[in-house]
């Protein structure tokens, strides 16, 4: 049988320490003898300021030590004798404490004998930042989420406000009341830039800080000028007759959403019946005849795109158009359902009333067409 050849020592020893990870090793007494090139950068401490010291130098204490020794003794992940992906701390020479995962083992020599032990650590900093951006990313869609479904509450029933306003107010109150209520529409505005900005920054945009305070700096989320502007019509605008007398399903699994949804279109003249889930809203379908369905995309029984499907196999020519409060297509959804050919979607909750408006007076059937 042919010998297979093997590394030099010497060559595989360079190997060893010119890797970027740390490698030390260590004799039966605990006495450092070899430190590596990895260790050096990430530690800070020379191969003469280590060689010859007591490991525990590079530990937060003694206690620290001795238990990566246990843990290899006993078998941490693997046989005893060795360590796999051991979680501990190494201290630099500067005082900063480092996370790493140890996988070493104890050597012995030809009889068998315990001569000291081996480790690779890697440095665990890089991945774990990695891991908390990533939790970020998706910290920032949920929370995008969750402000703007009572972002589209307040939108639906501050126009209906205003419209409000607008015929019980004289002239003279009504320029006063106009002025605080396009306040607060500038500020949902600024609300809403941020919320975008959220948005782009979990799909991986480039983003600014600024100081926050003296010594501290926070993430500049300010939308840009003209962006996260609230679209509104006017005050007091009459009814688009066109909408009268469609009839809408909304689902959506927020109930205050349905709730000032079917409050603004039935001020346009639409009949609404509002579902707070997908199933209920096949339910509606069977005892219900509607001209549109506009549901959510995101519920926790049945996605915008099953509902869609359902409805398309059950009741054959209702449209359905979905909308989202979420601003990226993380599960395509919305992929799916454009590519089996729903109506339309609607990107990004507040809903602008007028944009709505268009929507439903292009793919809602007209009532005398529907068999009810």
């Amino acid at each position: 049988m042919p010998t297979v050849p093997r590394l030099p020592r010497p060559y595989l020893e360079k190997l060893l320490a010119s890797s970027p990870d740390i490698i030390v090793a260590a004799d039966r007494k605990g006495t450092i003898i070899f430190y590596n090139d990895g260790a050096r950068s990430t530690l800070c401490y020379t191969p003469d300021e280590v060689l010859g010291q007591h490991v525990s130098r590079l530990y937060p204490d003694l206690a620290e030590a001795r238990k990566v020794m246990s843990a290899m003794r006993a078998g941490y992940g693997e046989p005893p004798g060795q360590a796999k992906n051991y979680e501990t701390v190494f201290v630099t020479k500067n005082g900063t404490r480092v996370p790493v995962a140890i996988s070493g083992g104890i050597t012995r020599d030809d009889q068998g004998a315990e001569v000291g032990s081996v480790g690779f650590a890697k440095d665990l900093r890089d991945i774990r930042r990695h891991d908390q951006l990533a939790l970020l990313g998706e910290v920032a869609v949920s929370l995008a989420h969750e402000i703007n479904n009572p972002l589209e509450v307040i939108v639906n029933n501050l126009n209906l406000l205003e419209g409000h306003v607008a015929k019980v107010s004289s002239d003279a109150d009504f320029i006063v009341e106009s002025e605080r209520l396009d306040s607060i529409h500038a500020a949902l505005g600024r609300i809403q830039g941020i919320v975008s900005k959220l948005s782009e920054l979990a799909q991986g945009a480039e983003y600014a800080t600024r100081e926050y305070l003296p010594g501290t700096q926070m993430t500049d989320l300010r939308a840009q000028r003209g962006s996260g502007v609230v679209e509104r019509h006017a005050a007091g605008e009459a009814s688009d007759r066109v909408l009268s007398g469609i009839r809408i399903l909304v689902v959506d699994d927020d109930l205050g959403v349905c709730q000032s949804l079917r409050d603004l279109l039935t001020q346009e003249g639409c009949t609404v019946i509002v579902a707070t889930g997908g199933r209920e809203a096949l339910k509606r379908l069977e005892t219900t005849t509607v001209d549109l369905v506009l549901s959510d995309v995101v519920m926790p029984d049945l996605d915008g795109y099953e509902l869609f499907k359902l409805v398309r196999e059950r009741h054959t020519g209702v449209p359905v158009v979905l909308m989202t409060a979420f601003h990226f297509d993380k599960d395509h959804i919305i992929k799916r359902s454009r590519m089996a050919g729903v109506e339309d979607v609607i990107y990004k909750k507040p809903i602008d009333p007028p944009r709505l408006r268009e929507i439903i007076k292009r793919h809602a059937r007209r009532p005398e067409a529907a068999v009810g």
